[in-house]
């Protein structure tokens, strides 16, 4: 009776022994080494009446920085912002979330230190950014005011031309959707002629309100849920008004959107299967028939 019961309590301590394997993989995964990593992928769209002159631009977009979450401190940003300089991108994209409130283990860096390590890139290249709600947290119109002193253009319900390797067109700043007004037609007011425009907003569930004006809306906030499995995908998303946009690009009633994955973490200190992503987006006009 006794030797029947021992392939049983094998299976048993050996199913407790792989379960624990597993769950120290994830947490030194998690934890440590994905927070620390920083890929760069690279998207083509074709948005909607994309111009020929502006086919083939190049932008990269970044968001939640959340700096000063755990191992995403000064030296990870100075790797970041490094990675952009070289970059064969002619503008960056910014949706928001630099600062951070509270993480566990996380310590606060002030939005001024933030600021001043963006300088170099500032220097290289245009950088267009909004604010998100951690920003407005701690203080947005401080948040505001060290980016634009560090030679970024923040557009708060505000549009601007530029004028970028050829391409004219208009980038639009959409306030965060919590903590912002979010006035789109304030936002739109300034775009008085048939440029393409690129619209930027921290929070993407702002994307079902957004005029056709915007051949693409460039979103963050949802990290992609910071934990994603293979085949399940983000359970912190699940059944949340975030999981309509987790990642990624999406497409509603011939309107585009691009929501970046993000960088840095908030509330846990954990990324698993949503590396922090610098996203290569190359903008392309439709060939002609």
């Amino acid at each position: 009776m006794t030797s029947g019961h021992r392939p049983w309590r094998w299976r048993l301590r050996w199913s407790a022994r792989i379960l624990a394997v597993l769950v120290v993989v994830f947490l030194v995964w998690g934890c440590v080494w994905e927070p620390r990593s920083l890929v760069a992928r690279d998207y083509a769209f074709e948005p909607p009446a994309w111009p020929a002159e502006c086919d083939g631009l190049r932008v990269d977009v970044i968001a939640d920085l959340h700096t000063g979450s755990p191992h995403n401190g000064v030296d990870k940003l100075d790797r970041l912002v490094q990675r952009l300089v070289e970059s064969d991108s002619q503008a960056v994209l910014m949706a928001g979330d630099y600062v951070i409130l509270s993480v566990f283990l996380g310590t606060y860096i002030p939005a001024d230190v933030i600021a001043e390590r963006l300088r170099p890139l500032t220097a290289r290249k245009p950088v267009y950014a909004v604010l998100g709600n951690h920003d407005w947290w701690k203080d947005g119109a401080r948040v505001r005011a060290a980016f634009e002193s560090a030679g970024v253009t923040m557009l708060e319900d505000q549009a601007t031309p530029a004028r970028l390797a050829g391409c004219d067109l208009w980038v639009v700043g959409v306030g965060d959707l919590w903590e912002a007004p979010h006035d789109i037609g304030r936002a739109f007011s300034g775009v008085d002629d048939d440029r393409p425009a690129l619209a930027i907003t921290h929070n993407p569930n702002v994307f079902p309100q957004m005029p056709a004006r915007a051949s693409l809306v460039v979103a963050g906030h949802t990290h992609g849920g910071q934990i994603a499995f293979p085949g399940i995908g983000a359970p912190g998303l699940w059944g949340k008004a975030d999981g309509r946009y987790p990642k990624g690009h999406f497409v509603e009633d011939g309107r585009q959107l691009f929501v970046s994955p993000g960088i840095g973490t908030s509330i846990l200190p954990i990324r698993f299967g949503v590396p922090p992503e610098i996203s290569r987006l190359t903008l392309r006009s439709k060939p002609a028939r």
